[in-house]
């Protein structure tokens, strides 16, 4: 609910009763005040979401308080009551700011009415101002021909138009986010908010702050109240971004809002209705983040409800090419350039590359060749700038038809065609990760080596990567 704290600044003591009744009866906060005096009183040590002014008062006209208002940081919708209403002095008032003009008496209905409009309006308000603070890059399609990719639009087909909750699990780089506003965009929620929680990227004291909100003075620092995601998001649809990320203690209270759908602002006690769709994604296995009781279980039985697996672009490489051109038309118009495709030996590299970063390291890729390619040109390997990553079949394996040498691209081989060790171990590892789905635990095991010597190496791959290269991959 977006509205909480209502004022009724009226001096007939019978229309004042019959009012704060009716809203009290709809359970929200009311100071019901008879002269401005008490109305400047009440809003100098509070802040309100709604005001009933009456216009006529004791101590002044009650439009002098409307252009008061409109000064304020923090100013309440105004929806002035007169018994003596004009089209000239209605037109007025809506030039000095305020939401609605009722005539004396009013019915209930009438106040209903008010009151939802009045809400709706908040709420789009607050969607909008969290919308407009987000830093988002421009999404891309879920592109793809191949069975694998098929299979996921239809999927996605599928389970849009339900109220189910969703989980989303795949590597970094897959492009989960993109399912998620799949989801999002073919359901009966389009028109309503989407809001976003990136749970890997805010501090574990203040995640329970951005789910729920919290009261004006709940802790050092909450000068005012203030709604979570969660409430932004009524009536539309949640993405809890790397949900394995939160803390335990956020995992129950989490765990609430799925099971009921309401919750309580830190520091409050007002149990607060919502109706969301709740999509969840991960990078990580949760069940096995279960197994290690990293996870709460009837947590991760809550957002297992459809589970959607998204798979790496090295299970599909043949949407490699098809991608890579829809990049580069892309960037052309972002960049305002003219590259005209690839060279042979280009494409050749982009087909022969294991694109550990997946999508989001191809896309990377080609913003950064189309940079610096020459204008009308095409792109050259020179201009892709990959790093020596090595397909994870075994060295001595065959390479399937089309697809360059190893060897040829790798420049830790001599030009015998033998790799030297530090490559052999790199692809080894990297083979390791790919059998165990990305799970370093299980890889290092497969290894025969330390969880912590595995990070190293990984490190160490990593920093050979171009800064560009892992600023994309650090973004997912």
């Amino acid at each position: 609910m977006s509205i909480e704290k209502i004022m009724v600044v009226e001096d007939d003591l019978i229309v004042r009763k019959n009012l704060e009744a009716q809203l009290r009866q709809r359970r929200y906060d009311v100071a019901a005040l008879s002269t401005l005096a008490q109305a400047q009183d009440y809003l100098s040590k509070d802040n309100f979401d709604l005001v009933f002014l009456d216009v006529r008062l004791p101590d002044g006209d009650g439009t002098e308080l409307l252009k008061t208002i409109q000064q304020r940081a923090q100013k309440p919708l105004v929806v002035i009551t007169t018994g003596f209403g004009t089209v000239e002095s209605a037109v007025e008032c809506m030039k000095n700011g305020a939401f609605d003009y009722l005539i004396k008496p009013f019915s209930a209905g009438q106040i209903a009415v008010t009151l939802k409009k009045a809400d709706d309006f908040i709420q789009l308000l607050r969607v909008n101002h969290f919308l407009s603070q987000e830093n988002e890059d421009e999404g891309f399609e879920l592109l793809g021909s191949s069975a694998e990719m098929d299979s996921l639009r239809q999927l996605i087909r599928k389970v849009a138009p339900t109220q189910a909750t969703v989980l989303i699990q795949g590597e970094s780089g897959t492009g989960k986010e993109l399912v998620a506003r799949a989801l999002y965009l073919q359901s009966s929620r389009a028109d309503a908010p989407f809001i976003r929680v990136n749970c890997a990227a805010i501090p574990e004291n203040l995640i329970e702050s951005e789910f729920f909100g919290h009261e004006k003075g709940a802790f050092t620092g909450a000068l005012n109240k203030r709604e979570g995601r969660f409430e932004l998001a009524h009536r539309g649809t949640i993405l809890l971004d790397e949900i394995s990320e939160i803390s335990p203690g956020v995992q129950a209270k989490l765990l609430r809002v799925l099971q009921e759908r309401e919750l309580e602002r830190v520091g409050g006690n007002r149990t607060i209705k919502v109706d969301v769709r709740v999509i969840a994604t991960t990078n990580r296995n949760l069940e096995h983040s279960v197994e290690k009781k990293e996870f709460r279980q009837d947590l991760f039985f809550r957002l297992n409800v459809v589970p959607i697996l998204i798979p790496p672009l090295r299970v599909h490489p043949e949407d490699v090419p098809l991608l890579a051109e829809n990049f580069i038309h892309r960037f052309n118009r972002k960049h305002g350039v003219d590259a005209r495709g690839f060279s042979n030996a280009a494409l050749c590299a982009l087909k022969n590359h294991s694109w550990p970063g997946n999508v989001r390291e191809l896309q990377n890729v080609i913003e950064r060749a189309v940079i610096l390619c020459n204008a009308g040109g095409i792109l050259e390997t020179s201009h892709l700038g990959l790093s020596p990553t090595p397909p994870l079949a075994p060295a001595t394996a065959e390479m399937p038809a089309g697809l360059c040498s190893p060897g040829a691209l790798d420049p830790e081989s001599d030009p015998s065609g033998f790799l030297s060790m530090s490559a052999l171990e790199k692809r080894h590892i990297y083979a390791a990760l790919d059998r165990s789905a990305g799970n370093r635990t299980h890889a290092a095991k497969i290894l025969g080596i330390s969880i912590r010597t595995l990070r190293n190496k990984l490190h160490e791959y990593h920093d050979a990567v171009p800064k560009t290269d892992q600023e994309a991959m650090a973004q997912d």
